[in-house]
């Protein structure tokens, strides 16, 4: 009975349909797949972590300061994935501040460059659809001349704040997928 009941209860929290997980927090050991990447990279003292939570979330948070040409702090994750079923849009089920971020994806680990999209969010918790086809590529947050993401590979995706304004950031996040 209790194996029917933890069956039933992880069917009910994944997404309806064809999909394929990149991210559950609700796994024990998903927080610990994650590293931060702040502006300290560059001299700034930005600070950003990211915790697993016992309700099975995770949390993004930190401070974003502009000093010394700082601004930004970020978390990746490092995916194998291939599109091999023709998936087309990232959910995101989060719930954040009311501040905007970037969700972000790499099609190479030795790529220089990101393709993103930004995203607001709201103090609820909601899913976010991202179409793959509208990631587009940017370097240090310079857009590039470079076709929008092809979706065959997925080899990073990541979470990054950065809006010019010094500022305290919360985004929890229970699971990436796509469909």
């Amino acid at each position: 009975m209790i194996k029917l009941l933890l069956v039933l209860s992880m069917i009910s929290q994944a997404p309806p349909g064809s999909s394929y997980i990149l991210s559950d927090f609700s796994q024990s050991k998903e927080g610990s797949q994650w590293y931060v990447v702040d502006d300290r990279v560059m001299g700034g003292i930005s600070q950003g972590e990211m915790l697993s939570l016992a309700d099975g979330t995770g949390i993004f948070k930190g401070d974003v300061s502009t000093a010394n040409n700082g601004g930004f702090s970020s978390v990746r994750k490092p995916i194998r994935f291939e599109n091999k079923q023709g998936y087309n849009t990232i959910f995101l089920k989060v719930k954040g501040d009311g501040k905007s971020y970037q969700f972000r994806i790499k099609e190479k680990p030795s790529d220089q460059f990101s393709y993103i999209q930004n995203f607001k969010t709201s103090v609820q918790w909601e899913v976010i659809e991202l179409q793959l086809r509208d990631f587009y590529p940017v370097f240090r947050g310079r857009n590039l001349r470079l076709p929008n993401f092809g979706g065959k590979f997925i080899r990073e995706i990541a979470f990054l704040i950065g809006n010019k304004v010094n500022e305290k950031f919360a985004l929890e996040i229970e699971s990436i997928y796509l469909k």
